[in-house]
């Protein structure tokens, strides 16, 4: 229960850092495309990138420290960066197979999905 309190605290954390980032980034750009999304699933896949890096050369950190920032505060910031990094793991073992599906399939059904998604809710009539 206490892992679940860090991961819910650096997910508290990451989600006002995204809302303020994004915020300021769309303050900033004023334009049509979405550069503060962009922005902030770019920054959270080098955040996690450094994460990991940094976690492989400290192995003495606690699994609360670890999940607090990977799974709390990027997951909370941004699931992309997730995503990017289990795409990298796959990457790493050699799983080309497994990364191509799991890339074509998050991608591809994600947009279909979220496009599904909202035809269902807009054909819904109101009761």
């Amino acid at each position: 229960m206490r892992l679940a309190l860090w991961v819910g605290i650096g997910g508290f954390m990451g989600s006002i850092v995204r809302y303020l980032l994004s915020k300021y980034i769309f303050s900033q750009a004023g334009s049509a495309f979405p550069w503060a999304t962009l922005a902030v699933n770019l920054s959270g896949c080098f955040i996690i990138g450094l994460l990991i890096g940094w976690f492989a050369r400290c192995e003495n950190l606690s699994a609360e420290v670890r999940m607090f920032l990977t799974v709390g505060f990027c997951g909370g910031f941004t699931t992309f960066s997730t995503f990017a990094s289990e795409s990298l793991l796959l990457l790493k073992a050699g799983e080309w197979l497994n990364f191509s599906l799991y890339t074509v399939i998050s991608v591809t059904c994600g947009i279909a999905l979220t496009a599904l998604g909202s035809f269902i809710a807009l054909s819904v009539r109101n009761g």
